[in-house]
């Protein structure tokens, strides 16, 4: 027993005894290699040969020939060349493999995975011999091709270990130069191909793809070799292996192919037809297993990164259309994952404020964010019932996304607003209110537009009209659903002031059209008080600023609106949309004397005192005096602006009023702003005096 471990420490001293000649230079250096790693030999315990074999590299380290033939000199047969040195390690690296798989065949089956773990451990003892290799100098291209990676290659296949083959390949990747890689492609994706069925091919692939790619885009690196067709040759050997390899899951398959679109994208960032034929055949592995139902789960996450990658690296969502393979994965998302990838691309358009300036491209884009504009049949009741407040957010995305929709020509644009309008109009009534009103409002900018080149376009007022066609028609689908009657009616009195502000030759019957359809809804739709009051305000306020309405449409549409207001069911309500109304009969101008307002001071005192009345109707006598300070407001108006028929004694009769009215009313923290703005008026009037133009 005291002779078999007394042999150990005698091969580390003779190899202690070795590197001393060697230093001595007295003996060929060749030869003391030689004989030292064919003398380890007689160590065949794999952990004690692993050290043995370990310790003989480690003393070598500085010892080994590092010179070409043609440089070595007369002594090379003594001293040796580089190629000794390769022979060297290939022979130690490969005595050493052997050893560390067979640790993996020692003791019980039970104690599998501990010997694994301690294989796991002790791999660096045979991965030093890869470094000890791309560390000699004289090693170019030429003997690692034919020597060094063939050698390599050769032992890593005939062991069959799943674990050494997975490390070594791994091994080879991180420690010989780029360039070295570039020119043996071939060779290490084929052998990548003839691996043990376990070894995760994909992590080997993927790590050697990510290495060249940053080396392509590296600021100091010459790029990839013309005669180096990269891209094809990973290729065709990534197909080859997925082939080859009937069981790989399907999100390692998709990993490969997302690695293969980084490699294009960062090594032919002008070569779009690469990432489609990536994209193309990921398609057709995906149509393969969904024939056979074998599609997982879990790769929609991988198929999702693969998508993204071309997203974020155009940072312009034409250039993704142009993909034309990239819509038909998206089949094989998920409804959640579709819609994640919708959101992405409609996020990267508007950060990149990324312009779609024709009808084909807004329909193929479009059609690619379909889920967020139509419900799905994949759609279940969770995903229906999804957060007001998120899918809020989504459709203010879409309708941000239509003012990106930009051609560079108006009759172009109109084209454009009408595919949008077919695509966002089937987006059901919880859609609609989001994404129709922004088309509406870039169709008045594209009738503005026309205005603007009427000099140039003899037909801008017939495609105005057209324009308005359309938009009259988008509003009119907008209020057939519930709760959009306000929106609606808002959109028909800013078509009606647009085509006003736009004058082309038929604008007074379509600006009557809008109005007239505003009244319809107010009338049908709108019960609330609050909101009738609103309602009646606004479109008061909007034709007032209207010129473009003949005495024969003017005089019927500011008397409706006279009677409308003193429909309405509340006094209060009555009382302030009269008084409103009489601003018509004022600053209210017609076609034939669009810079002369009406002035009709026998209509507007008509209001006020009609306002005055439902005022005394009102019981409520702290509303009451509200009510009256309000008219005495309007009265001043139209004194200051010289109606004649608005006189100092109907002022002083309502001030008189209000005065004896105030003390009689409650003391809360409303008199006192009612009383506030009476006191404002007060100081309003005497200043006015002071100055010689009021009471």
């Amino acid at each position: 027993e005291g002779e078999i471990w007394s042999f150990f420490p005698r091969r580390y001293l003779l190899i202690t005894v070795g590197v001393v000649f060697i230093k001595a230079g007295q003996v060929s250096r060749k030869d003391i290699l030689k004989d030292l790693v064919e003398m380890c030999r007689g160590v065949q315990h794999p952990l004690r040969g692993l050290f043995l074999r370990n310790y003989l590299l480690q003393c070598t380290r500085n010892l080994l020939p590092d010179a070409r033939e043609e440089e070595a000199g007369v002594d090379k047969g003594k001293d040796g060349i580089v190629q000794d040195s390769v022979d060297f390690v290939l022979l130690n690296y490969s005595e050493m493999n052997k050893l560390w798989v067979r640790i993996q065949h020692q003791g019980h089956s039970r104690e599998r995975e501990k010997r694994e773990k301690e294989r796991q451990e002790l791999r660096i003892l045979v991965g030093t011999n890869l470094v000890r290799l791309s560390q000699l100098e004289m090693v170019d291209v030429r003997l690692y091709r034919r020597s060094v990676l063939s050698g390599l290659l050769e032992q890593i296949v005939s062991c069959r270990d799943p674990i050494a083959q997975e490390y070594l390949m791994e091994c080879i990747i991180q420690v010989f130069p780029d360039e070295f890689h570039l020119q043996s492609l071939g060779e290490f994706l084929q052998t990548c191909g003839e691996l043990h069925q376990k070894v995760n091919v994909k992590n080997i692939v993927i790590a050697l793809i990510d290495r060249l790619a940053a080396y392509a885009s590296r600021t100091d690196s010459p790029g990839i070799p013309n005669d180096i067709q990269l891209f094809d040759v990973f290729s065709e050997q990534i197909s080859v292996i997925i082939h080859s390899r009937t069981d790989m899951p399907p999100e390692d398959i998709v990993s490969l192919q997302a690695a293969l679109i980084n490699l294009a994208l960062k090594c032919y960032p002008d070569r779009v037809d690469y990432v489609d034929k990536v994209l193309r055949y990921t398609a057709e592995i995906f149509a393969k297993f969904a024939e056979g139902g074998d599609a997982a789960a879990g790769v929609s996450k991988e198929l999702l990164r693969l998508l993204k990658i071309p997203i974020d690296s155009y940072l312009n969502v034409l250039t993704v259309l142009e993909l034309g393979h990239f819509a038909p994965l998206l089949e094989y998302l998920s409804y959640a994952a579709r819609k994640e990838i919708s959101l992405y691309l409609v996020n990267n358009a508007l950060d990149n404020n990324t312009t779609v300036p024709t009808q084909e491209e807004v329909d193929r884009f479009l059609q690619l964010v379909d889920t967020l504009i139509t419900d799905q049949k994949d759609q279940d009741d969770a995903e229906l019932n999804i957060d007001p407040e998120d899918f809020a957010e989504e459709q203010v995305l879409m309708g941000r996304l239509i003012f990106l929709m930009q051609a560079v020509s108006p009759d172009q644009q109109y084209l454009i607003l009408n595919a949008a309008r077919k695509h966002f109009g089937n987006g059901g009534d919880k859609r609609i209110k989001y994404t129709l009103p922004p088309l509406v409002f870039a169709a008045f900018r594209l009738a503005f537009q026309y205005k603007s080149k009427q000099e140039e376009d003899d037909k801008w007022s017939k495609k105005c009209n057209k324009i308005f066609q359309f938009c009259l028609q988008t509003v009119s689908a907008l209020a057939k659903g519930e709760k959009r009657a306000e929106l609606s009616l808002r959109l028909f009195l800013q078509g009606a002031l647009a085509a006003d502000r736009i004058a082309f030759d038929n604008c007074e019957s379509v600006a009557y059209e809008f109005m007239s359809q505003a009244f319809s809804l107010y009338e049908e739709e709108i019960s609330d008080s609050k909101a009738q009051l609103a309602a009646i305000t606004l479109i008061v306020g909007t034709f007032e600023q209207m010129s473009c309405f003949g005495e024969e449409n003017h005089e019927p549409l500011r008397s409706q609106c006279a009677v409308t207001a003193s429909k309405l069911l509340k006094k209060p309500d009555q009382c302030r949309g009269v008084a409103i109304s009489s601003h018509l009969f004022w600053s209210g101008r017609t076609k034939e004397n669009p810079d002369a307002p009406c002035r009709d001071g026998k209509r507007v005192v008509e209001c006020l005192k009609k306002s005055l009345r439902i005022a005394h109707q009102c019981m409520d006598s702290t509303v009451q005096v509200q009510l009256f300070v309000e008219i005495l407001n309007r009265y001043l108006y139209y004194y200051e602006k010289d109606c004649e028929q608005v006189t100092v004694t109907v002022l002083k009769q309502l001030i008189d009023k209000i005065r004896e009215d105030m003390p009689n009313i409650e003391s809360n923290e409303e008199t006192e702003q009612i009383n506030k703005h009476f006191q404002t008026t007060l100081v309003h009037i005497r200043h006015r005096q002071e100055i010689g133009r009021a009471v």
